[in-house]
């Protein structure tokens, strides 16, 4: 059943006949797979009745066990209550009275199998996050201390045996090593103990790698979020020169004009923007000037109200004050109030920034997204006298287009100036990776490792954020393979598992309709030759899946539009075209990533696991060519 979108008003008799022949494979294969589990079902529901032989033949079985328990009992001494295993009470006490009579050796063997469930060591800890901590290791380097493993992450075995505890001598002491465990009294012999190195303790671990060296001496310059200083900001002079200009009114205690700063992700937008506000704090403080940064990202914000509160608390954080309205169960005009009386109290100018503000859509029965209303109550409190302070707003968007959303109020009030950041090209990324080569100790990098995070991450509208991240996860895989330098082979590993971490933070909290929108678009794109999908043969592969797993199913142009919405995520892009008057309009849908790891990361979802990767496919593939 075709279910109406709440973005579609009305659907077409013309535009259901048209899609039903799609779904011809699904309702085939439903078929198939639903007398398949008919049958399967049947032979569920009827247990197989054992036959009088089968009968007798267990009752002589378990004669004979008890025969043997008497006689075991007779030999030990003991009764044959105490030597009963099936009646549930005296378990423990049969398994050590047989194992009386068993060689040492064996003794030996069970226990280190036993013990082996509950004490093997751990796999090796990351490195201390503490600076100083990772300084000490150049005078307390313990080489031959490495963690136990049994493979590298190439599937390689370590270099030696005696690094792991199971060395050959140990074998061939088993038998001395069990011998001498007699002689301890029974408690102390029947503890488990860990395989490999069975002496060593969780502290005995951690103070082992807080000695050892690591190849990572400063991790804060891997952070893509950390503040670094002017001379490791590459290829923005100019985005650098129009914010400073239009900031530094602030430090003669005047208003600062709002800004609009919008560009690809990872293009510098927050950087800049938090490297001119920390020294304008720097230097109003030093003359007596209270001012602050209130900075909020909206991503995960889903009403105005939650985003106002998340203002209240960053204003409290920065003034050193605490909150005294609740999260809930209050009007968004009280939490209006909190965050006037906090900046009112505490600051003479403040700038507001709203990190990813078109991620903030809010409810959809209200006229405007909800970041527009954001900024319209933000730039009118001046004017209204709601705020004493001098307040600035600096909107962040990933969007290029997310001023045509504001409405009409807004955009009167707000007014900003425009900052525009392009995308880095593979020079500017291996120059922002050059400068923050110091994080990792000297000679710890191969010379091909910051040429390829670079090549990486230019592939993806030169983000320098998944460089700096390449270059971190790089770093913390060679580390934990006690690798002596960061090779061509770390970054390349580093590559399929931050591509993979992005989408799945993308997709982990979009809606079941969503990710099937995505699911299809993206299998579409896998299979075609220039690694493109098209709306229509999207839309035909997203009936498949909704008919497969037996979910709502919307029209078209409800897909189109949670495609379109996709694309705020900087995870698919899209442009209208047509292949001539047969073909139609069309949007042809693009992805920031490989698809392939797309599909990957949303099959982790149970329901989209349920549809076999084969049929996907050759829906897919049928779709394609029937293209026109």
């Amino acid at each position: 059943m075709v279910t109406e979108g709440s973005d579609n008003s009305e659907g077409s008799a013309d535009e259901s006949q048209d899609t039903g022949g799609s779904t011809t494979p699904s309702e085939a294969s439903q078929n198939e797979r639903s007398g398949s589990a008919g049958v399967n079902a049947e032979n569920r529901e009827s247990p197989a009745t054992p036959t009088t032989d089968e009968t007798a033949e267990e009752t002589a079985d378990k004669t004979a066990e008890e025969t043997a328990d008497k006689t075991v009992g007779e030999t030990t001494g003991d009764t044959p209550e105490e030597n009963t295993d099936k009646t549930g009470g005296e378990t423990g006490q049969s398994t050590t009275t047989r194992q009386a009579d068993l060689p040492s050796s064996l003794k030996e063997s069970s226990s280190s199998e036993s013990s082996s469930l509950s004490e093997t060591p751990s796999e090796s800890t990351p490195e201390p996050l503490s600076e100083e901590l990772n300084r000490s290791d150049n005078s307390s380097s313990s080489e031959g201390n490495s963690p136990p493993e049994e493979y590298s992450l190439s599937g390689e075995p370590t270099d030696s045996l005696e690094e792991t505890g199971n060395s050959t001598e140990d074998v061939e002491q088993g038998e001395s090593s069990s011998n001498a465990a007699d002689n301890l009294p029974d408690d102390d012999r029947t503890m488990p103990m860990a395989d490999g190195d069975r002496s060593q303790s969780i502290e005995d671990m951690l103070l082992e790698f807080d000695e050892q060296d690591g190849l990572i001496r400063d991790r804060s310059l891997l952070d893509p979020n950390h503040i670094v200083e002017e001379d490791r900001i590459v290829g923005r002079d100019e985005q650098l020169k129009n914010v400073t200009k239009m900031l530094r009114v602030a430090l003669g205690n005047n208003r600062p004009p709002n800004l609009f700063l919008y560009g690809p992700s990872g293009t510098g937008k927050s950087l800049i923007t938090k490297a001119v506000c920390n020294n304008i704090s720097r230097i109003c403080q030093s003359r007596d000037i209270r001012f602050g940064t209130i900075e909020v990202n909206c991503q995960g914000l889903d009403t105005l109200g939650v985003a106002v509160y998340e203002l209240v608390c960053c204003a409290a954080e920065e003034a050193g004050v605490e909150v005294t309205v609740p999260k809930h169960g209050v009007a968004t005009k009280e939490k209006w109030d909190e965050l006037f009386r906090i900046v009112n109290d505490n600051f003479d100018s403040v700038v507001f920034v709203l990190d990813e503000l078109d991620m903030l859509v809010g409810r959809r029965d209200k006229q405007d997204p909800a970041f527009s209303r954001l900024l319209y109550q933000l730039s009118r409190a001046g004017a209204n006298d709601e705020l004493t302070a001098h307040v600035s707003v600096v909107a962040i968007s990933n969007d290029t287009k997310m001023m045509e959303s504001v409405g009409s109020r807004a955009l009167s009030s707000f007014t900003p100036e425009d900052v525009h950041f392009d995308d880095y090209d593979a020079n500017q990324l291996q120059s922002i990776l050059r400068l923050r080569r110091d994080a990792f100790h000297e000679n710890a990098l191969a010379k091909d490792v910051i040429p390829l995070a670079s090549a990486f991450a230019a592939q993806t509208h030169g983000d320098a954020r998944k460089a700096i991240d390449l270059m971190r996860v790089a770093g913390e895989l060679a580390e934990r393979e006690n690798a002596e330098t960061v090779r061509e082979k770390h970054v390349r590993e580093a590559q399929d598992k931050v591509e993979k971490n992005r989408v799945l933070e993308v997709v982990r909290g979009i809606s079941t309709q969503k990710k099937l929108c995505l699911y299809a678009t993206a299998a579409v794109a896998a299979e075609s030759d220039g690694g493109t999908a098209r709306s229509t043969t999207g839309y035909r592969v997203y009936q498949f899946l909704t008919d497969s797993i037996e979910a709502e199913q919307y029209h078209q142009e409800t897909y189109v539009n949670k495609m379109k919405e996709m694309t705020t995520y900087s995870l698919v892009d899209f442009e209208r075209r047509s292949h001539g008057p047969r073909s139609g309009m069309f949007l042809e849908f693009q992805f920031g990533e490989r698809p392939q790891t797309i599909l990957e990361t949303l099959r982790e979802d149970s329901r989209l696991d349920m549809v076999s990767q084969e049929e996907v496919t050759s829906v897919v593939q049928a779709q394609i060519r029937n293209q026109t």
